[in-house]
């Protein structure tokens, strides 16, 4: 969607460029200059969550949310630390972002459906490059150097790794997958997206099995994402494009599941 079709699309709605501002996350300064023009460039980052918000999808719905998650009744959350995490009770399947604790619901059958296959697909490509070793949740993920962030990619891949030091806790994969889910969209594609771009992780897929997508970011290059849909055979970037994921094979579980 170009500049003029974003006018447009904003008048319609009656959005002002504060409204803009805090349903993505950005900077309102930002938000401003993209729309007079005066950003020549934006960061395509920030053109799709202006067009995520109003492209047709419901207000919010795709917005960044750096709120306490507990609505504010829990004193430490943004303080919480790897060890804190670990003292959790085992059963609570939870996620630590710079210092806040999301909870995390229970995959559904859609979810384990379209993870098994991908997990199988995924398995054997790692199979063609010995030198990589796949995971897949629920695993824990050490993020940054803060000490305040723990994920559980979905599926996540290591490359050139001393065994030695993966033996405990992965820290930044070369490559993370997330199945979203409604109650999880805004987070794997926004705040999570976020994390892995700022990590330092090379390659990141968001697969939506309700829009039947995947979205595929290039942070190495830090390359436009690209979307695919559920007849697409996706090539895997960091084999250097020599594996595919075939999701003609995953719309047939799909469809069985929706």
């Amino acid at each position: 969607m170009d500049l003029e079709k974003l006018k447009a699309r904003k008048q319609e709605l009656g959005y002002t460029n504060k409204k803009i501002s805090e349903e993505t996350g950005i900077a309102l300064g930002t938000v401003q200059k993209i729309f007079a023009g005066v950003t020549k460039t934006p960061r395509w980052d920030k053109i799709e969550a202006i067009e995520a918000l109003l492209g047709g999808r419901s207000a919010g719905e795709y917005a960044v949310d750096d709120r306490d998650p507990s609505g504010g009744t829990d004193p430490k959350q943004g303080n919480y630390t790897i060890e804190d995490y670990f003292k959790l009770p085992d059963e609570r399947r939870v996620e630590l972002i710079d210092g806040f604790i999301y909870d995390m619901a229970s995959p559904s059958l859609l979810h384990q459906a379209v993870l098994g296959e991908l997990h199988i697909q995924f398995y054997a490509c790692a199979e063609k490059h010995p030198e990589c070793e796949l995971f897949f949740a629920p695993s824990d993920v050490k993020l940054g150097k803060n000490g305040k962030t723990i994920v559980q990619p979905d599926i996540y891949i290591v490359c050139g790794r001393d065994e030695e030091k993966i033996k405990q806790m992965v820290e930044l994969p070369d490559f993370a997958l997330e199945v979203v889910s409604p109650s999880s969209r805004s987070h794997d594609m926004f705040r999570k997206l976020n994390k892995y771009r700022f990590s330092g992780i090379r390659e990141y897929w968001i697969v939506d099995p309700q829009r039947q997508e995947i979205i595929v970011y290039d942070l190495e290059h830090e390359a436009k994402p690209e979307t695919y849909d559920f007849t697409a055979k996706v090539p895997v970037g960091i084999s250097g494009r020599e594996c595919v994921i075939d999701f003609q094979r995953i719309r047939q579980k799909v469809e069985r599941y929706m």
